[in-house]
């Protein structure tokens, strides 16, 4: 059986304001030739369809088209919730879908839902699990205790009556631990959002959303897709590409490959002074009408920089200097502190950054009540 696993697809959003939308719909059909290409049985979606619970109407549209072409290539669509979808808006009319073959997961009651399909080596039985938090859990399963996001994957998964003589395939969002961040992705102070891998030993392939970077976690099986196009800077690096599972017999490993997508526009970093990236022979062999951070090294601020350099490059979203000035003015720490760092310490560092001195007794102690108050619903 052949099974195309995304995620991430982020519909309507918005990058350093510039709308994404005309990207996104050539990167989706760029991802129905690859599935005409590829003809699997099944494509998954592991959350985050929209990049907003209450998504734009020309967002709403362009999925609705996407899932009705692969309708038409008569391939079974399994889709879950993210972090950033509503569950509810996302799973309206979901048991009408399942007769096209479009299994979307339902708001978590206890339950996952299961969809079973079947090949010449027995059946595959893939498990939607939406985006949970510990209290949606724990409302479900009050005797047991449930602490953290561990601990409620770990009872969600227990109570699947799973035969483990079969294939089975989870799919769901969550931030798995030893995962590689980006700056687009929602980051949860302390990491206290980590899930640990061990809780998904018992399945076959793990299809995980959440993490703008493709990866696996302790083993192949275990894979974030990443997010078909760069969301932020940070991702400027990464190769976006469609993850692609062939499922054999049991005993065997599952054949794990990826295609990769070319963008309309990227997402790209230059640097250098003015007088450099201004030069023909500085972009004359680029795309320039790419999305672009520059940074300019220039001792002296440019006079209407980016005005001027929108004339050669009219897509930038970023601008900024790099010299002897801007090396010596405070920054705030970078957000990949936040996983490392308490609630409590990250303001500590943003307090004493804004006002040069540390803050006292008393308004730690507040600092403390208040964090416990914010945090307690997870």
């Amino acid at each position: 059986m052949k099974v195309i696993h995304l995620s991430d697809l982020h519909i309507g959003k918005r990058v350093n304001e510039f709308s994404m939308i005309e990207d996104q719909e050539y990167i989706l059909e760029e991802i129905l030739k690859i599935i005409d290409s590829e003809n699997p049985e099944v494509v998954m979606i592991a959350g985050d369809v929209y990049d907003k619970s209450v998504p734009p109407a020309e967002a709403v549209g362009l999925f609705d088209d996407f899932l009705f072409k692969l309708a038409k290539r008569e391939v079974t669509v399994l889709i879950i919730a993210g972090n950033h979808d509503s569950v509810a808006r996302l799973s309206f009319g979901s048991r009408i879908f399942d007769n096209s073959g479009v299994y979307i997961s339902p708001i978590y009651d206890g339950n996952i839902k299961e969809v079973s399909l079947s090949d010449e080596y027995g059946s595959v039985n893939f498990y939607l699990l939406p985006f949970i938090k510990p209290v949606n859990v724990r409302q479900c399963f009050p005797e047991e205790e449930i602490n953290s996001y561990t601990d409620a994957v770990r009872v969600a998964i227990e109570n699947i009556d799973l035969n483990e003589d079969e294939r089975n395939v989870l799919i769901t969002h969550q931030f798995v631990t030893g995962a590689v961040r980006s700056d687009s992705e929602e980051v949860s102070v302390g990491g206290s959002d980590n899930v640990d891998g061990e809780v998904f030993k018992k399945f076959d392939y793990v299809a995980l959303g959440h993490i703008h970077k493709p990866q696996k976690i302790m083993r192949d099986t275990i894979r974030y897709c990443g997010t078909p196009l760069k969301y932020s800077f940070s991702e400027a690096s990464h190769q976006k590409s469609v993850t692609i599972l062939e499922f054999g017999d049991k005993k065997e490993e599952v054949k794990i490959r990826m295609r990769e997508l070319i963008p309309l526009r990227d997402l790209r970093e230059i640097r250098g002074t003015y007088m450099e990236v201004t030069a023909k022979s500085f972009y004359e062999n680029t795309n320039k009408e790419d999305y672009l951070h520059i940074t300019l090294t220039d001792e002296e601020n440019i006079v209407d920089a980016i005005g001027k350099l929108r004339t050669i490059y009219p897509n930038i979203m970023r601008i900024d200097y790099d010299n002897e000035r801007t090396r010596t003015e405070n920054k705030i720490d970078r957000a990949s502190d936040v996983e490392t760092k308490s609630p409590l310490e990250l303001f500590e560092d943003f307090y004493k950054l804004q006002n040069n001195g540390e803050i006292n007794s008393e308004q730690e102690n507040y600092l403390v009540e208040l964090i416990e108050k914010v945090w307690e619903g997870k």
